[in-house]
């Protein structure tokens, strides 16, 4: 097949474009589906909490991840300002992951424990009470939304189908553990729970 007849007919081209594409990208992405630093949790990982899986949800309900990207790429001005660099390995049990790309605000891979869950909530009910240059909004209303923890369980049991290690306890004590919780409660629980597993283990 000469060049010409490839470059003269755009059917043939695109097809090729696309087979090379695909070829190239299997030949990066299979592997990583076998490699123990992808595909097993860092030691220290634990599934989330109910708590912190409602929160979770919310999270992503409200789009934090549009401002908020949660990986630390490993360049010298982000391990410094947020702290070491993400490893796949603390992402196993997301489904799906928040990693993100754009930043109108900081990553948030670490910071769990940075600030008290007050700070938090002042935060999240009004961000420039305590950074007066920020242009994030205001979410009041999850402190008066409460969770019924009805769907609980059933969550958990979808992100087992997937890996994630629930045991039964877990999921018939769900319900309870957040019933009557506020979503200005389980988000911040979530908030708490990021980056927290690489700490333990460093």
């Amino acid at each position: 097949m000469s060049h010409e007849k490839v470059e003269t007919n755009l059917g043939l081209m695109v097809i090729l474009i696309v087979l090379t594409i695909s070829v190239g990208g299997l030949v990066e992405i299979v592997p990583l589906f076998f490699m123990k630093s992808t595909t097993e949790p860092v030691a220290g990982l634990k599934p989330y909490t109910a708590l912190q899986l409602e929160g979770r949800d919310i999270y992503v309900r409200e789009g934090c991840y549009v401002c908020h990207s949660q990986m630390i790429r490993p360049f010298r001005a982000e391990t410094e300002r947020y702290g070491h660099y993400s490893v796949a390995g603390e992402f196993v049990y997301d489904h799906p992951f928040q990693w993100g790309s754009k930043r109108t605000g900081p990553d948030l891979h670490r910071v769990g424990g940075r600030y008290s869950d007050d700070w938090h909530r002042v935060h999240l009910i009004n961000p420039r009470d305590v950074v007066p240059e920020s242009n994030m909004p205001g979410f009041p209303w999850l402190e008066e939304n409460r969770l019924d923890g009805k769907l609980t369980a059933d969550k958990m049991n979808a992100l087992s189908l997937l890996g994630v290690p629930y045991t039964d306890a877990d999921k018939a004590g769900a319900a309870d553990a957040v019933k009557g919780k506020t979503e200005m409660e389980a988000l911040i629980a979530y908030l708490q729970s990021l980056g927290t597993s690489i700490k333990t283990r460093r």
